[in-house]
């Protein structure tokens, strides 16, 4: 297996290296290519991802970087593309289009930041319902594609970030399969590829990569294409784990 990572953030956005060192180490390690996505930028919350000036100044470098070590390399510039995010996504390589928020009300709340804050979401917006929260989650997750245009889509099952060992909600229980298995339909039409993303598992909140093993059958059995992806957001976050769960991507082709 060839080592690539097309899912990766840099200091334009909440990683913590720059794209050239992302790029060294990514020789160092042998991969033949790294394609980075930062995250587009959100008004709404300027906190985790890239600003206008910051765009236009990490698609100029990742040029560069083509240019200064493309006869070593493959290097791509993506884009993340929220859900929620109004800019545009014209000349880049491939996008990734992902759901972090949740939009209740007037507030844009991430489903990614903490477990205290889904379960205030859930009181607030759902009457403590986890599972109304998962239903509206998954909803959004199912126009993805038809909202960003995107080529890949990022961490399928995002909703269960801070879920291992159920901690929040049973993911066996007959409404949360049915919102996702709703997604899944909706995504599949698309032929789009999704990506199997060990990223949680390098921040220390997953054991296995999005998403859940069911999940991917689910989407291997209707015909998808899958990807393996690092979300890496530092140089050790590279293809993190690739070696280890490799089989998982094997047994989905």
């Amino acid at each position: 297996m060839s080592l690539a990572d097309y899912h990766v953030h840099t200091r334009f956005c909440d990683g913590k290296n720059s794209p050239e060192e992302l790029v060294r180490a990514a020789i160092e390690r042998g991969l033949t290519a790294i394609g980075f996505s930062g995250h587009s930028h959100t008004a709404f919350d300027e906190s985790w991802c890239m600003s206008p000036a910051g765009t236009i100044q990490y698609r100029a470098e990742i040029a560069r970087l083509k240019e200064a070590y493309g006869g070593v390399i493959r290097i791509y510039c993506g884009v993340e593309q929220d859900y929620d995010s109004d800019a545009p996504t014209d000349g880049y390589d491939y996008v990734i289009g992902s759901v972090h928020y949740l939009h209740l009300g007037e507030e844009y709340l991430p489903v990614d930041e903490s477990p205290a804050l889904l379960r205030a979401a859930a009181a607030r917006y759902f009457g403590g319902d986890l599972y109304g929260l998962c239903e509206a989650y998954y909803a959004k997750v199912a126009r993805v594609v038809e909202r960003t245009g995107c080529d890949l889509i990022g961490h399928f099952d995002l909703i269960t970030k801070f879920n291992e060992g159920e901690a929040l909600f049973s993911t066996g229980e007959a409404r949360y399969q049915a919102a996702w298995r709703a997604a899944a339909d909706a995504l599949l039409e698309t032929g789009k590829t999704f990506e199997i993303n060990t990223g949680a598992i390098a921040r220390g909140y997953r054991r296995a990569p999005y998403p859940d093993q069911e999940i991917l059958r689910y989407l291997r059995d209707g015909g998808a294409r899958f990807v393996l992806s690092g979300d890496a957001h530092s140089v050790e976050g590279l293809c993190y784990d690739f070696p280890r769960w490799k089989w998982l991507l094997a047994a989905c082709e």
